[in-house]
This record gives structure tokens, C-alpha cells and sequence, in this order.
């Protein structure tokens, strides 16, 4: 997944799991999701896309698992979720295949969007990935990273830890109370390429959180800042003012594809969270400084976890 993960937690009793053990589980599952789900080496994603037929494509339960998620929040944001942006990925210089960032010409760029459409992939009732177009590719980073979360939580239950802080490259779930029995606190970073602070601190509780933004990740083309984050239904990289998007949800999967979909809906994604009562925050650009703005989900949330915390 190109990050670090880590694991805390609170050992409680003679029989609590060694470190050795916690690390062994939660490292097998995230080991797991990646070899299905890379784009970078061989896997099922890469072998998918590299099949040029519209029959059924056998895949594991959790590669259709992810893939029917994400077809799901794709729908629920009107497309500003499509893991079948691949093509527009690998063509600014974000995927797998080392080539120097450009912008497309226009035929290029519609040739390019005529390959992409969540609409022209669906998992059949055997979980096999069927693609409409021979040449349809997917993506499946915008929500692997979260379900790679959601699995390395379940070790921990398995394992019977009881309150646990579980974090890949910035998205995170948890469960319970940290060492001193309280809510566990995360830090939303501030989105500014020239510090790593803290904008926010998050009391978290048997949730998880996702936070997506365009600060980090992104290449200079024509002295054009060009975000890896790409808005698929106009094939373009995002311009707007929205730094970074913050989802809060009961599985980390579901939270990492919605923070990708509010930041391509930029602030237009508050609405739609109002709408469908998702838990957002969003660090929006106001000159040198950073506004925040939240959904009435999240704050009914935050109120819950701060009553239930004292």
C-alpha cells in the first residue's frame, strides 16, 4: 500500500495476545488485501484489468466485497466515486506505470473517458467482476486501504482485544477506551505541505475515520498543480478550494471511498453529506488560512462521543 501502519492497544489480563502475535495478524491481514487488491505487481486487480473479454472474471469474496462497496458509493455520490477511473490515473503520472505527468489533449482526454463509467461494472450473483467494455480498468485504492483497516480490526477481535487503535497511512478504526480509559484522540493534520500539525483532535470510539486531501500527493505539469485526486465524470484533476475531506463511519472502507468522494465533490460534498447524514468535516482554503466546516451528523456525532467520554 506504500505507508506504515500502527497498532496500540490495552492489554488486559494474563491471557492477552503477545506483541509478536498482534503484530503477526494484523500484518498477515493487510499483506492479504494488498496482494488482491495492488495495482502495482501482480494480483487479481491488475489480472482483471488485463482482461480483455466480457465474461465473468472470478476474484476472491473480498476483492467483490470491495468492489460491490464501492459500486454502492458510487452510486450514493452520483459518480464522484468510480474505481473505473484507472485510465485517467495512469495517464496523469499517478499509477503504476512510470511516465511523465501531462495533461491529455482533448481527443486523448475523451478517448480516455469513454473507458470510464461505474455504471459498466457490476458483480454478478457468483461475486465475479463483469466489465461492459473489454478495456475497462479498475482502481481499487480509494477504498482498499480503509477495508485493509476493517480486516486487521477483525484480527484484533478475533484475538479478543477489547480496546484497540488500528491505523494505515492515515485511516483509522477504533474500539474502546485507550490506556487511560479514555476516547482515543485523533489528529486531523493540518493540509499544508510545509507543516504536520494538527488542525483538529477527533475523540474516536468504536468508529472508524478516513481523511482524503490534495496537499501531499500531486505533480507540477505546465506549471499547473495537478492533484492525484480525479473527478471522473470530467476526466480533470480536482481545482477547488477543499484541502482535505474527513468521514467518520462504522467501517474504515466506507469512510475512505466517501473522504475521496467529498474531495472531488469539493464544497458542493457538504450537501449531499446533509443529504444522506454522513459524518464530514471539510479544511476548505481561505487565503493562508483554513475554515472548517462540518456536517450536522458529524457534530450530533462529536456531542454523542463527548457526553458519552465524561
Amino acid at each position: 500500500m506504500g505507508t506504515r501502519f500502527n497498532v496500540s492497544w490495552v492489554a488486559a489480563g494474563s491471557s492477552a495476545p503477545s506483541e509478536d502475535v498482534v503484530e503477526l495478524e494484523v500484518t498477515a491481514q493487510l499483506v492479504a488485501v494488498d496482494d488482491l487488491m495492488t495495482t502495482y505487481r501482480d494480483s487479481e486487480v491488475t489480472r482483471f484489468n488485463a482482461w480483455r473479454s466480457r465474461e465473468p472474471f472470478a476474484v476472491s469474496p473480498a476483492t467483490a466485497q470491495v468492489v460491490a462497496l464501492a459500486l454502492d458509493l458510487a452510486a450514493e455520490t452520483d459518480g464522484a466515486l468510480d474505481i473505473t477511473v484507472a485510465p485517467l490515473v495512469g495517464a496523469l503520472g499517478f499509477g503504476p506505470q512510470t511516465v511523465a505527468p501531462r495533461l491529455p489533449s482533448p481527443e486523448e482526454l475523451a478517448a480516455l473517458r469513454a473507458r470510464v463509467g461505474y455504471q459498466r461494472l457490476a458483480v454478478d450473483a457468483d461475486g465475479r467482476l463483469v466489465k461492459a467494455l473489454p478495456d475497462l480498468e479498475i482502481d481499487l485504492s480509494s477504498v482498499a486501504k480503509g477495508f485493509g483497516v476493517d480486516r486487521a480490526a477483525a484480527a484484533l477481535d478475533e484475538l479478543g482485544i477489547a480496546d484497540y487503535l488500528v491505523e494505515v497511512g492515515g485511516e483509522v478504526r477504533a474500539r474502546g477506551r485507550n490506556p487511560s480509559g479514555e476516547h482515543w484522540r485523533i489528529g486531523i493534520e493540518r493540509p499544508d505541505v510545509d507543516t504536520r500539525r494538527a488542525e483538529r483532535i477527533i475523540p474516536l470510539a468504536d468508529l472508524a475515520l478516513a481523511t482524503s486531501g490534495d496537499y501531499r500527493n500531486y505533480r507540477e505539469v505546465d506549471g499547473r498543480r495537478i492533484s492525484h485526486i480525479i473527478d471522473p465524470r470530467s476526466g480533470s484533476s480536482i481545482d477547488h478550494r477543499v484541502a482535505s475531506a474527513t468521514v467518520l463511519d462504522q467501517d474504515c472502507a466506507t469512510a475512505d471511498g466517501l473522504a475521496t468522494a467529498m474531495m472531488v465533490l469539493g464544497e458542493a460534498g457538504l450537501e449531499l453529506a446533509e443529504a444522506r447524514g454522513w459524518a464530514v468535516l471539510l479544511l476548505v482554503r481561505d487565503g493562508a488560512d483554513f475554515v472548517e466546516r462540518e456536517s450536522s451528523a458529524l457534530r450530533r456525532l462529536l456531542e454523542s462521543e463527548q457526553s458519552s467520554s465524561t
